[in-house]
């Protein structure tokens, strides 16, 4: 019965140890609560040694020297809880330094068996005579376990009548159920002779323990809200214990009581033990070779591809994810925020990237548009001065029929360029925009009745798809104007001998989009990163300036919008302005 309730016992210690360490491994007070643990299980495996597999009249000093040294760790620990609880503080080292100085001088005699004269068992009865430095030992003891105490005290007054102070309360009734338990089954009892409760010292620190890190764990130790949530994050450490306490006690059933059986069924001799020891290890290959399947499995496989995501991120190819199985432990976590930082990483890349476009494609129109009206202010006088001339030249009757056909093609000569220059004068001139609240439709089918004129674009096929209710937009409806009329009359110039012209406008979040789509001969993929670029153009020569798209990237980014060109998946080219819609015609 008793070697039954130590095993429960360590059981229980080890699982709330391990429990409470594993919820949170940083914090001090989580550490010192496993150290204190921990020197629990170690006098608990102790008092199992010794009260069940004790040899009659075989040495005991080992277990006294173990008593000793261990309650005097566990005190230390209590007091390094002290200090680092609620706060999570660092352990101050000169005074933990001048408080377990003694320590240096006790343990040394504790292994040297100096604290006792004589212990073990005569006549099936325990005894133990203990040394005069024992008192002081066990003195210095209880020092330090009323210094701990005295220190959650003032940590307890400090924080009373908050949830600090009700944990502290807690460890403190802990510590006087445990303390009291103690002191009468190891110290008050034995004084005058009672040993019996002394093998079930470790069962009463049961209770105290329990309190302890119901109350470390800010109460929530054993509870539904916590069992869902350390369900939801599974941690690694978690895992694997399990696996290996699982490995462990199937691999004890399924092999370890069969071999014994088999090996001992005839007694205990040299062939028996020979027989045990060589199929206990060859039994031992299977758990172990399944426990190192299951660490890869768990974390090795995963954190490989983690790294070669890594790296390749690094590398450049931003955006990588990492394909693993959803799983609720770090991870799992880690792989989701990864994912999550490769795709965030590639949109702020791209979105840098086209913000540096706009940039360098807005400095370029800057410095074409100040060349422009330097080149077109240079070349208009002398130009005018010559178109004058001609003229005069003209309005003679004595000229031939080839001298008059000559000075024709010179002034129409005089016109093309003339026509270039003043494009160029719009493109730099700065006017400022005349905004109003604007129906967006109406600008297009206005631009639309414009471009109707020309004999060409009566050959295409117009299609319309305009979104009903779309919010005014505030922005100067002339230029707008300009915008699409420009966009047309490129689609005529693409579909020479006639196609399909498709637009529609439609709202999405706070802009308003427009599309134009034609069915041309469209543009070539290296070309598209140019088409907005000043004087750059896919026409033949003479048949465009390479303006005109400049002109109207240069109006719809004045109106805070984008124009982007892309090619049309039925063949061609499509545009999409988008525009916003701001607060004003918001208003309306």
């Amino acid at each position: 019965m008793l070697v039954l309730l130590h095993l429960f016992a360590l059981f229980l210690l080890v699982s709330l140890g391990f429990y409470v360490f594993v919820a949170n491994p940083r914090n001090r007070a989580h550490q010192t609560f496993a150290a204190f643990i921990s020197f629990l299980a170690l006098w608990t495996i102790k008092d199992l040694i010794f009260w069940n597999f004790q040899i009659e009249n075989a040495s005991a000093d080992w277990w006294a020297s173990a008593s000793f040294i261990i309650a005097l760790l566990m005190q230390c620990a209590l007091v390094v809880f002290a200090w680092v609880f609620p706060e999570n503080l660092r352990t101050p080292r000169r005074k933990a330094a001048v408080l377990f100085a003694p320590c240096l001088v006790l343990i040394p005699a504790a292994v040297l068996g100096l604290l006792w004269r004589a212990v073990g068992f005569d006549d099936n009865k325990f005894i133990i005579d203990l040394a005069p430095l024992a008192y002081g030992f066990v003195g210095y003891v209880y020092f330090v376990f009323g210094y701990g105490t005295f220190v959650l005290y003032k940590k307890y007054r400090q924080y009373r009548g908050t949830q600090k102070g009700q944990q502290i309360g807690a460890i403190l009734w802990a510590v006087a159920i445990t303390g009291v338990l103690k002191t009468l089954a190891n110290i008050a009892l034995p004084f005058f002779g009672i040993y019996a409760l002394l093998p079930y010292s470790t069962i009463f620190v049961l209770p105290g323990v329990l309190i302890y890190a119901y109350a470390i764990s800010n109460f929530k130790l054993f509870s539904l809200q916590t069992a869902l949530d350390q369900f939801r994050l599974f941690p690694i450490a978690y895992k694997i214990a399990l696996s290996i306490a699982s490995v462990a006690i199937v691999s004890f059933i399924i092999f370890q009581i069969p071999i014994v059986w088999w090996a001992f069924r005839d007694g205990m001799t040299f062939e028996a033990w020979r027989r045990y020891l060589v199929f206990s290890v060859i039994s031992a290959l299977v758990p172990n070779l399944l426990l190192v399947l299951l660490i890869v499995r768990t974390i090795s496989r995963p954190l490989q591809r983690l790294t070669v995501a890594a790296v390749q991120v690094t590398n450049g190819e931003y955006g990588t994810e990492v394909d693993l199985r959803r799983s609720n432990d770090e991870i799992g976590l880690l792989a989701e925020s990864f994912n999550e930082m490769s795709r965030k990483m590639a949109d702020d890349i791209e979105q840098l990237r086209q913000l540096n476009e706009q940039l360098i494609r807005t400095e370029k129109l800057a410095a074409m548009g100040t060349l422009s009206a330097g080149v077109a202010h240079e070349v208009n006088n002398p130009l005018a001065s010559i178109s004058s001339l001609i003229q005069m030249m003209q309005s003679k009757n004595d000229l031939n029929s080839e001298t008059q056909e000559r000075l024709k093609l010179i002034s129409t000569q005089i016109g093309r360029i003339t026509q270039v220059t003043r494009d160029m004068m719009d493109f730099a001139r700065v006017r400022p925009a005349a905004k109003s609240l604007v129906d967006l439709n109406n600008v297009i089918e206005t631009s639309l009745r414009l471009a109707s004129f020309d004999k060409s674009f009566q050959r295409l096929h117009l299609k319309k798809d305009y979104a009903e209710n779309l919010p005014s937009v505030f922005a100067d409806h002339d230029q707008l104007q300009q915008v699409f009329l420009n966009l047309f009359l490129n689609a005529r110039d693409a579909m020479p001998v006639g196609g399909e012209l498709y637009v529609k406008t439609s709202q999405s979040n706070k802009e308003i989009q427009a599309l134009i789509a034609d069915s041309g001969n469209g543009i070539e993929e290296k070309n598209l990163k140019q088409i907005f670029d000043p004087f750059f153009t896919t026409k033949p020569t003479g048949k465009g300036t390479g303006l005109g798209l400049a002109v109207c990237y240069g109006i719809v980014t004045a109106h805070g919008g984008k124009i982007e060109v892309a090619a049309n998946a039925k063949g061609g080219t499509k545009f999409l302005v988008n525009l916003p819609i701001n607060e004003k015609s918001d208003e309306t």
